[in-house]
């Protein structure tokens, strides 16, 4: 049906093929964005996802949470203020605590505990097999996030590339369509306006 239509514009007076081509690619740019956007979509979020869920299982065989007992007060790089908001004031700070060992016995070191730590409270370290302090592995959630981020980042993108080639064709089949009216009015503008004569 749709051929039909375009056959039957093409055989138009004011039908140019410019104006072909443009329907054309408007077609093929509609199939191409139901197609590729969502398969780009869903074959990066399969990629982020499982390469986050690699990352993260790796964080998560080389960092170990132990439970620590805070020595003495966290220290301030500054006083707080009184412009500061309460969670502002919360953040975390450095203390000295100390655990438990199960190799080496009882060990000391100087990590991030919540501002609000007073010496002798329980609080919880993520150390690497080094013994060096670390952030916490990423969760689930955040891997799932980056997974569908990345993947809605993709698809997004395809659709853009898509969408600016279709209005680069639409620019050159105007340029083309004006070009070739001009050059029509030029041979026939003189008959109708008895300029040439």
């Amino acid at each position: 049906m749709r051929t039909r239509v375009l056959s039957r514009r093409r055989r138009g007076p004011l039908c140019r093929r410019s104006d072909v081509v443009e329907a054309w690619t408007a077609v093929a740019v509609a199939v191409l964005l139901c197609l590729t956007v969502p398969s780009a979509g869903v074959l990066t979020t399969r990629w982020a996802y499982e390469d986050a869920r690699a990352a993260a299982d790796q964080q998560r065989a080389e960092r170990h949470r132990v439970r620590a007992e805070v020595l003495e007060r966290p220290s301030r790089a500054r006083p707080p203020s009184e412009a500061e908001s309460g969670s502002e004031r919360r953040r975390a700070s450095r203390a000295a605590v100390r655990w438990a060992d199960p190799d080496e016995g009882t060990r000391t070191a100087l990590v991030r505990v919540p501002a609000h730590a007073r010496p002798g409270d329980p609080v919880h370290v993520w150390l690497d097999s080094r013994g060096r302090e670390v952030l916490p592995p990423v969760d689930d959630a955040s891997v799932w996030q980056y997974g569908v981020g990345m993947g809605t980042l993709a698809g997004g993108s395809t659709a853009a590339v898509l969408l600016l080639a279709h209005r680069a064709v639409r620019r050159v089949a105007l340029r083309r369509r004006l070009g070739e009216w001009e050059r029509d009015w030029a041979r026939t503008g003189p008959l109708w306006t008895h300029r040439g004569v």
